[in-house]
């Protein structure tokens, strides 16, 4: 995944000189991008390609800021997902940030994957009075987890 980042990279910024340079801040041009390409009014299919490519850099930003390494889904997770890779925390929790721009495009500014990063990176384990979490099939998830943030 890592090398089909840096290519995405080289590939977008040669054409449009974006600040692409993996840091935090630089999610924000991955939600101001998305949000130009829902403006322009071209099916989720057009741009899919594009929408991927910037879901793996994302997910290359939270692998190398946040600690977080690149993982294959099973066959489970693909279902639950509708995708093929995701990364895991270093605290074991299991994210997916192709499915995160995916959401960006269709749902617009409320899915901004500089919150995402800034909301997940460096968080505790959610652990329920008396207990010692909950496990499912996936690992650990927490309360609440939406499919992008198990």
């Amino acid at each position: 995944m890592r090398q089909h980042a840096a290519r995405f990279v080289r590939d977008v910024t040669a054409r449009n000189r974006l600040p692409l340079d993996y840091s935090v801040a630089s999610l924000r041009v991955v939600d101001f991008i998305v949000d130009g390409l829902r403006r322009s009014g071209r099916d989720r299919t057009d741009v899919r390609g594009v929408l991927f490519g910037l879901g793996v850099y994302a997910g290359e930003v939270l692998v190398r800021r946040a600690g977080a390494a690149w993982v294959e889904f099973d066959r489970g997770q693909r279902e639950l997902f509708g995708q093929p890779v995701g990364v895991r925390m270093p605290d074991g929790r299991v994210w997916n940030p192709l499915g995160k721009v995916v959401k960006r495009f269709e749902a617009g500014e409320r899915e901004s994957l500089r919150t995402f990063y800034l909301q997940l990176h460096g968080r505790a384990r959610a652990e329920l009075p008396g207990s010692a979490g909950r496990f499912g099939r996936f690992g650990r998830v927490e309360a609440g987890g939406a499919p992008d943030e198990l």
